[in-house]
């Protein structure tokens, strides 16, 4: 059975990277995606939302217990964003969730903290605030 994402965080799962390839363990409807820099008060995030086609930049893919995304313009995120110099937000619903209410829609925090593939969860408030 899927995990939810708040099964997934309450239990202290994590997520791996390889190379542009994130595996978390939980499965959400995916409505927009963010990849910050914490280094620079000036960087704004980049806003990810196309998620369809040969040209998207975010592929999804679920296996029975984990959600797979891979960032088609970035070669290395453990590099780019490793060390506490970045995360990815992620606007999600539960698996099944209703997209169209927004009490339903949160953000998760995506933390690359060291040169280990590990990756942590972490629902917030607002991705514009961290």
């Amino acid at each position: 059975m899927p995990r939810s994402i708040q099964s997934a965080i309450d239990t202290h799962l994590k997520g791996f990277v390889r190379f542009n390839s994130v595996f978390l363990p939980c499965h959400f409807e995916l409505l927009s995606v963010w990849v910050g820099k914490e280094m620079s008060l000036l960087a704004k995030p980049d806003v990810l939302v196309d998620f369809v086609g040969e040209k998207a930049h975010v592929g999804i893919r679920e296996g029975t217990s984990f959600t797979n995304l891979v960032f088609r313009q970035h070669k290395e995120l453990n590099r780019e964003l490793g060390r506490y110099k970045g995360h990815v937000v992620l606007q999600v619903v539960e698996k099944g969730g209703d997209v169209f209410d927004p009490a339903a829609r949160h953000f998760l925090k995506l933390g690359f903290h060291d040169d280990e593939d590990e990756v942590s969860l972490e629902l917030i408030d607002d991705p514009f605030n961290l």
